[in-house]
């Protein structure tokens, strides 16, 4: 039964945008993640619900506040993102290892350090999903000019 009801919330934030990872429903109702996944497909497919994929930009604004990030950081980490899936990046990607990713993109360039094991725990993902979305998206996007740009400005 507490896995219907886990499941069942996970529906209802993914499908009214309230972005809530199954490791934060596990955490809060105590009931495997696995568990709540297994039981969320189920009743998404018998009820024939179509629920789209999660969108990595509304994990943002509550990553970068427990991050402490500036409202810049954040609003250049949402242009990340959609530049990144206008270019299909994201596409195969957990949206919370590519919302975090932009998220430390951005607070570099912006001079604002955090490390990977920072923006890891508060996204809920391990540092190497940091370091390889954070890959992707520098080669990709060419944003290596940008924070080196931050760090030179640091030096002066």
């Amino acid at each position: 039964m507490e896995s219907v009801v886990a499941g069942s919330l996970y529906a209802a934030c993914r499908r009214h945008d309230v972005p809530r990872t199954l490791d934060e429903l596990s955490e809060a109702s105590g009931i495997e993640k696995k568990e709540i996944g297994r039981t969320y497909r189920f009743i998404t497919r018998e009820l024939g619900i179509k629920i789209l994929p999660s969108n990595p930009a509304d994990y943002i604004a509550r990553f970068a506040s427990s991050l402490k990030l500036s409202p810049e950081a954040q609003s250049h980490a949402v242009e990340i993102l959609d530049i990144a899936q206008k270019q299909e990046l994201t596409s195969g990607r957990g949206p919370t290892g590519i919302a975090a990713a932009a998220l430390y993109v951005a607070a570099l360039i912006h001079g604002e350090k955090r490390t990977q094991r920072e923006v890891a725990d508060v996204a809920g993902v391990t540092e190497v999903t940091i370091r390889n979305r954070y890959k992707e998206l520098l080669d990709e996007l060419d944003l290596e000019k940008e924070i080196k740009k931050t760090k030179k400005k640091k030096k002066e």
